[in-house]
């Protein structure tokens, strides 16, 4: 078996890889697991270096990785420089905080002295998505790295160039060998490493149905487990906001990434009263988009990641369509080489319809109506998803009252959901548990010990 690394703007396979076989598998385990055993005894400066180096290489190759990035899984090559640029923030962030993060933590008792020690696990599993496929592993490595932590890394299987580079990089960057592996693996072969002895937890981003098998898998092994699932982040429009301004933010919110987010501005959630005129100007801002080659900087509308996505999205509005919603613009592919789909407008949805029940991941905008603010947040409610939400108003303090009765992860106002290494990053029900990023994500993969001193 082979994976092999597609350019969705022509679809043209530009390399293939084989997998890696189960007992060389085995043989890579034992090599990190030599290596997490130095890792874990150097102290935090030392840690920091090597992730300071990262930084400052990510930021001399960002041409060429951003150009991989684009080329791989197709976004646009100035959405991509950005996201090599935010995995150097990224790097820089956790190699100056970790240490105060993750410091002892004193606590009073009936010994002399007692305290609470963060030391690592051991090595982590880390499954990333093709998304981002830079920042997901990055987001995911550097806290629990910086915790002591080694690294395997199973991308998926559609960006193997992109995991191959990054393990270069970090071994460029002077990290010890072996600290940080990627492993070309099938997801048939996942279940075997995580029951290996070497690795002691895993984290995932990805769909609802990976997480639930993961979960599971890592459950029946006794294995710490973080999963970053899927969403259908509500982005509500109060009768207040102003709509020129939260219609550009809109069109950003879902249309970043070509919509494949998790949280991307999935379900437009707005006040009948506004809504023909808000969607008006929703429908004039992506009228001015247009598609082409990605890495040409004019470019404002790119393919999807795989063609098999764009068929499964145009599936989901064809659906929604049969069930009464109605279309105001798009619900078609892009005549075009590549993977390509025409941005899209869904008006007059409602629960029981695909685009409000299901994840739409792609350039699919699902308007909702509602009569007031009370039916905004019952409908916001309304999904198993709860990772991400935005509230839009000139009243802030009205935007935040609702803010606090939205399920999900974070809630925005005024603002597109977004992730930033100072705050936790995560969600709630079928998007999944624990946190990644901030203090709370590096200690997620730490042995949080007691130690009592008579």
């Amino acid at each position: 078996m082979s994976l092999h690394s597609i350019n969705p703007a022509t679809g043209k396979t530009m390399q293939s890889f084989p997998v890696v076989q189960d007992d060389a598998i085995t043989s890579i385990l034992e090599s990190v697991t030599t290596a997490q055993n130095h890792w874990e005894q150097l102290d935090f400066d030392q840690r920091a270096t090597c992730f300071t180096a990262l930084a400052r290489l990510l930021r001399q190759s960002c041409d060429k990785y951003a150009g991989l990035i684009t080329e791989e899984m197709g976004k646009l090559l100035k959405e991509a420089r950005a996201e090599v640029e935010k995995c150097a923030l990224g790097c820089e962030y956790f190699a100056e905080h970790a240490a105060d993060f993750l410091a002892d933590e004193s606590l009073a008792s009936d010994a002399g002295h007692s305290y609470v020690a963060y030391q690592p696990l051991g090595i982590v599993l880390c499954i990333m998505p093709w998304n981002y496929p830079f920042w997901q592993v990055i987001r995911a490595a550097a806290p629990a790295m910086m915790a002591g932590n080694a690294v395997i890394l199973k991308h998926a299987s559609n960006v193997p160039r992109c995991a191959l580079a990054l393990e270069e990089i970090f071994r460029e960057a002077g990290f010890p060998e072996n600290i940080f592996r990627s492993l070309l693996i099938s997801s048939t072969q996942v279940e075997h490493v995580i029951a290996s002895e070497h690795v002691a937890a895993v984290t995932l981003t990805g769909s609802e149905a990976a997480g639930q098998k993961v979960a599971a898998t890592a459950g029946s092994y006794l294995k710490k487990c973080v999963l970053e699932l899927g969403g259908s982040d509500p982005f509500i429009i109060l009768a207040d906001a102003d709509i020129a301004f939260t219609a550009e933010q809109a069109v950003t919110g879902r249309f970043q990434n070509m919509g494949q987010s998790c949280i991307a501005a999935k379900r437009f959630i707005l006040v009948d009263s506004i809504a023909d005129e808000f969607i008006a100007h929703f429908e004039d801002l992506i009228s001015q988009l247009r598609y082409g080659d990605p890495m040409d900087n004019a470019t404002s509308i790119a393919p999807m990641a795989r063609a098999d996505l764009r068929d499964e999205l145009h599936d989901q509005v064809e659906r929604s369509l049969s069930l009464g919603a109605k279309l105001i613009t798009g619900g078609a592919f892009i005549k075009a080489q590549g993977a390509y789909y025409a941005p899209t407008i869904l008006d007059r949805v409602r629960p029981g319809m695909p685009a409000f029940d299901e994840e739409l991941f792609g350039p699919v905008a699902a308007f909702v109506r509602v009569r007031d603010v009370e039916d905004a947040i019952m409908l916001a409610n309304q999904t198993r998803f709860g990772l991400g939400a935005s509230v839009w108003t000139k009243n802030t303090g009205q935007g935040e009252a609702v803010a606090k009765r939205i399920h999900a992860g974070c809630t925005f106002v005024n603002g597109i959901v977004k992730s930033d290494p100072r705050l936790p990053f995560g969600g709630v029900k079928h998007s999944g548990f624990g946190r990644e990023l901030s203090s709370h994500g590096i200690r997620e993969f730490v042995n949080v010990k007691t130690v009592w001193i008579k």
